[in-house]
C-alpha cells in the first residue's frame, strides 16, 4: 500500500439538516447539509467502509495489538527541484483527528441517510456476496419511533441494516449504498429483499414486505413481522417514550443486538397497539425503558396487568439513561458492560434517527450499547465517569489486553473532534500497578 487507507476521505460535514419527526414535543435540531451527489457519495461511502473495517479490527476486540495505518504521504503532481522542501500535508487532510483516532472512528454523514449508509457498509462491506445482508430495512425519515423499533431486524438471523428514505423519494446515498449492498433475500428475510416501513420508498425492481403503519402501531407491526420470520416470540420487549425520543434511542442498539422489539406509550396511557401487543404475548417479561417524567408509574402498573414480570430500567435524564440500559443486566436482558474490552457507539440526543442509522454497530465488530451527549462541544460528565470505570489497562503486556473502541455518529455539530479526542483519551489502554505476569 502506497498511500495511507482514508488519504481520499473528504472533509467532515460541518451542516446538519434536521429529520422531520412525527408530532410530539419536538427535540432541539441543527441544520443539515444537502444529500451529496451521486458519484461522490458512493465513492465515500465505499472508502468509508473500508476504513470502518480496518479501524474496528484495530481499536475493537481484547488480545489484539493496536497498529497505527502506515504509507508515505500523497506526493504533489507539480515536479520539485532539489531545493525544494516536500509538500507538507496536515493531519486535517488525512483525515486525522476528525475522522479517526486510535481509538475511535466517526460515522460523520451530514443527514440521517448518508450516516446509514455508511454504517450500512460498514457493518457489510458487501465487496464480495457473503459480505452482503440478504435484506435491508428502509424506513420514513419523518418517523424516528418506527426507525428505532426497526432496528429489532438488525439483529439475526434476518441481519437488516437501517436505511433512510424520506417524504420526497430515496436519498442519493440510501439508492447507492442499497446499490452496494444489492441484497439477494433469503428463507431468514422470507424472500424479502427490502422491508419498507412506514412512507419509506422500496425500489420496484426488488422484493419487499412492508409495514405500512406509523407510530406506536408501526412498531407492534414490527414485532409481527420479526416473530413471523424468526418463527420464535420475543425473549423480551422494551417499551419505551412514545414522546421523548432522547429517552428511547438507547432501544436501537439493544435491539439490533437481542432481537427484542422495541414498543412504544405515552406519559399516562399505555397505547392501544402497545397494550395489544403485549396481551398477544402473556408470558413475556417486559422492561420499561425512562424514568417516571417519561413514562409514569400509572402505564407500569398497566403494563403489569398485561405481562408477568415488568421492570424500569431508567436515568433521570437521557445521558444517564443510556449508561443503566448498558450497565444493565437481569437473566439474558441488558448490555452489562461493567468492564472494559467493548464497543460503544456515541451519538447526540438531537438526532434520534441515527440511533437507528448506527445500530448495525452495536451488532458487528465489538459490538456494544448507544451512549449519548448532550452537548457537541463537551463529553457530558456522566458519561466521562462511565467510560473511565470500563477504561481498559495492562499490567506487563499490551498484547493480552483487552480494547475499547468508539463509534462516534454524525458531523462535528454532532460531536465535535474536541469531544472525540477526549473519548479516545478515555478508550485508550493504559499500564497499570506494577509488572507482574502478563495482563
Amino acid at each position: 500500500m502506497t498511500r495511507p487507507i482514508n488519504a481520499d476521505v473528504p472533509a467532515v460535514a460541518t451542516g446538519r439538516r434536521a429529520a422531520p419527526e412525527a408530532p410530539s414535543p419536538p427535540s432541539p435540531k441543527r441544520r443539515r447539509k444537502p444529500v451529496p451527489g451521486a458519484l461522490k457519495a458512493v465513492a465515500g461511502l465505499f472508502l468509508l467502509a473500508i476504513v470502518f473495517i480496518v479501524a474496528a479490527i484495530v481499536g475493537g476486540g481484547g488480545g489484539g495489538e493496536e497498529q497505527a495505518a502506515e504509507g508515505p504521504a500523497p506526493v504533489s503532481e507539480a515536479p520539485s527541484t532539489p531545493a525544494e522542501a516536500p509538500a507538507a500535508v496536515t493531519p486535517e487532510e488525512l483525515g486525522y483527528p476528525s475522522f479517526a483516532t486510535a481509538n475511535t472512528t466517526r460515522v460523520g454523514g451530514g443527514d440521517p441517510a448518508s450516516t446509514a449508509a455508511a454504517a450500512a457498509l460498514a457493518a457489510h462491506p458487501s465487496t464480495k456476496p457473503s459480505q452482503r445482508p440478504a435484506a435491508v430495512t428502509v424506513v420514513d425519515a419523518g418517523d424516528w419511533r418506527t426507525a428505532i423499533a426497526a432496528a429489532a431486524l438488525v439483529a439475526p438471523p434476518i441481519g437488516a441494516p437501517v436505511l433512510v428514505s424520506d417524504a420526497d423519494g430515496m436519498p442519493d446515498p440510501t439508492a447507492e449504498a442499497l446499490a452496494a449492498l444489492a441484497p439477494s433475500g433469503g428463507r431468514d428475510t422470507g424472500g424479502a429483499q427490502v422491508f419498507a416501513v412506514g412512507a419509506a420508498d422500496a425500489p420496484d425492481d426488488l422484493r419487499a414486505k412492508r409495514v405500512r403503519r406509523a407510530g406506536a402501531a408501526g412498531a407492534a407491526g414490527l414485532l409481527a413481522l420479526r416473530k413471523r420470520l424468526t418463527g420464535e416470540a420475543p425473549r423480551h420487549i422494551v417499551v419505551a417514550a412514545s414522546a421523548d425520543s432522547a429517552f428511547a434511542m438507547p432501544a436501537a442498539a439493544w435491539a439490533a443486538r437481542s432481537g427484542d422489539p422495541v414498543l412504544f406509550t405515552g406519559r399516562e396511557a399505555l397505547a392501544k397497539p402497545t397494550a395489544r401487543a403485549l396481551k398477544a404475548h402473556p408470558r413475556t417479561p417486559v422492561y420499561v425503558l425512562g424514568p417516571s417524567s417519561v413514562i409514569s408509574s400509572g402505564v407500569v402498573r398497566e403494563i403489569a396487568a398485561l405481562a408477568p414480570r415488568v421492570r424500569r430500567v431508567s436515568g433521570e435524564d437521557p445521558v444517564a439513561n443510556a449508561i443503566e440500559l448498558a450497565r444493565y443486566s437481569e437473566g439474558g436482558f441488558g448490555w452489562n458492560v461493567n468492564d472494559p474490552g467493548h464497543g460503544f457507539v456515541v451519538a447526540n440526543v438531537s438526532e434520534p434517527l441515527d440511533a437507528a442509522a448506527a445500530a448495525p454497530l452495536s451488532a458487528a465488530g465489538a459490538w456494544g450499547p448507544l451512549l449519548l451527549s448532550d452537548d457537541p462541544g463537551t463529553l457530558p460528565a456522566a458519561l466521562r465517569s462511565y467510560l473511565l470505570d470500563v477504561k481498559p489497562g495492562y499490567t506487563s503486556n499490551p498484547t493480552r489486553a483487552f480494547y475499547n473502541h468508539v463509534w462516534t455518529i454524525g458531523d462535528q455539530e454532532a460531536i465535535s473532534v474536541n469531544e472525540q479526542a477526549e473519548l479516545d483519551e478515555l478508550a485508550a489502554l493504559v499500564k497499570i500497578g506494577g509488572a507482574g505476569g502478563e495482563g
